[in-house]
């Protein structure tokens, strides 16, 4: 029989944007936050930074300071990883938290945060170099 004060929740998520691929491990904590070992605050490329802090923000410090994030990202560009970072955080503390209030202040924030976005890019085609590009024609 275990006891449930010594209990730890630990919810692991993952989001997903393009090809990039987050997985955040959130537990509980002071409010650090990490992706790819880097600490949240200093992460060097500001719009990424601001975008992964979106669903923190938007959960309030009362939700923020009680958990510790980590999140390993990897593939695709800068911001397709924000995106699947900030996707993997909005998901995770939906699921660590349990509230639907917090599901409900992201949905009308903004629904990529949770559900997916389906667009991928278009494969190259034979002979081209590109999907779309074609050969130009000088008569005419």
């Amino acid at each position: 029989m275990s006891n449930n004060a010594n209990v730890k929740k630990i919810v692991i998520a993952t989001g997903k944007r393009k090809t990039s691929i987050a997985r955040a491990i959130i537990k509980p904590g002071y409010g650090r936050v990490w992706v790819n070992d880097i600490p949240i605050e200093i992460y060097p490329i500001e719009l990424a930074r601001l975008k992964m802090m979106e669903p923190l923000l938007l959960a309030g410090e009362d939700i923020w300071n009680t958990v510790d994030i980590v999140v390993n990202v990897k593939g695709g560009g800068v911001m397709s990883q924000a995106d699947a970072v900030r996707m993997a955080i909005a998901r995770g503390l939906i699921e660590y938290t349990g509230d639907p209030e917090l599901k409900k202040i992201y949905l009308d924030y903004d629904r990529a945060m949770l559900a997916g976005d389906p667009r991928r890019t278009e494969p190259e085609k034979y002979m081209r170099r590109s999907a779309r590009r074609r050969w130009q024609k000088s008569y005419r």
